[in-house]
């Protein structure tokens, strides 16, 4: 196979997976390690991705970068439907306080819970957000008792952040948490592009005392900047698919169930 050729189906392994090793790329083309790192140097030149440790990302996977809240909405939908709806299973029974943390997943589970839930049944959540559209989305279901933390409210996400909105986490207990992130690690654990998005998360992570970390497959084995969890701060992981076998390893070792939708 011409090198032209290879690195074609390099840049679109990496535009579909998100990220390619050097060792999966070597045994997939039958080639050294060596001229793998030399193709991803050269691609990495061309922007047509960029190399982190033990392989390469795609060209916009920077750790900072971060979507508009309305550009994450429409990508992969059905996936985080399915999550939303499996997250709606978890609730507990009976009266509960449900921390719901900004995003698109968490969002569609405030969905599900408005429109799904019988009204005895919403009366007996306490729902507590910083996120402004989940807000909403629960107080348009009279049945709830809704809580706002406030502070200030960042636009990309539409959510509060700030030392404010991390009193008012720190003053509760929430019966159960369901945590968005950007990236789910094997050794990194939960992570997020913003240093003050990740500060919100990662109280609400210490506060509840049950967290539900619901992430799709293109979260899983990526990194962004900011870690605000390890995988031992979570309860249960839901996702569309499998986690590969060093993540599925760390994960049956922090003790996190894994619910696929």
């Amino acid at each position: 196979m011409f090198a032209e050729e290879r690195h074609r189906l390099i840049g679109g392994l990496v535009t579909s997976k998100g990220r390619v090793t050097v060792a999966e790329l070597s045994g997939r083309f039958e080639i050294t390690r060596e001229t793998v790192r030399r193709d991803l140097a050269q691609l990495e030149q061309v922007g047509v991705l960029r190399r982190v440790h033990g392989g390469a990302v795609a060209a916009g996977k920077a750790s900072t970068s971060e979507e508009s809240l309305s550009a994450r909405t429409s990508r992969r939908h059905a996936e985080k439907e399915r999550i939303a709806a499996k997250a709606l299973g978890l609730l507990p029974v009976g009266e509960a306080s449900v921390v719901l943390d900004a995003g698109t997943t968490t969002e569609l589970l405030a969905g599900l819970m408005a429109d799904q839930l019988p009204r005895e049944r919403a009366a007996e959540l306490l729902v507590i957000t910083h996120a402004v559209p989940i807000a909403y989305r629960i107080s348009s279901a009279a049945a709830f008792q809704l809580e706002v933390i406030g502070g200030r409210v960042r636009g990309l996400t539409s959510a509060a952040i700030g030392n404010r909105t991390v009193v008012q986490l720190e003053a509760l207990r929430p019966d159960i948490a369901f945590v968005g992130a950007n990236g789910v690690d094997a050794s990194f654990g939960l992570s997020t592009p913003d240093p003050l998005e990740a500060a919100v998360k990662s109280t609400i992570v210490r506060c509840a005392r049950r967290v539900v970390v619901l992430a799709d497959s293109t979260k899983l084995d990526q990194e962004a900047l900011v870690r605000f969890a390890g995988l031992d701060e979570v309860d249960t992981l839901v996702t569309d698919r499998q986690p590969e076998a060093g993540l599925a390893a760390a994960l049956e070792a922090a003790d996190v169930e894994v619910v696929l939708a």
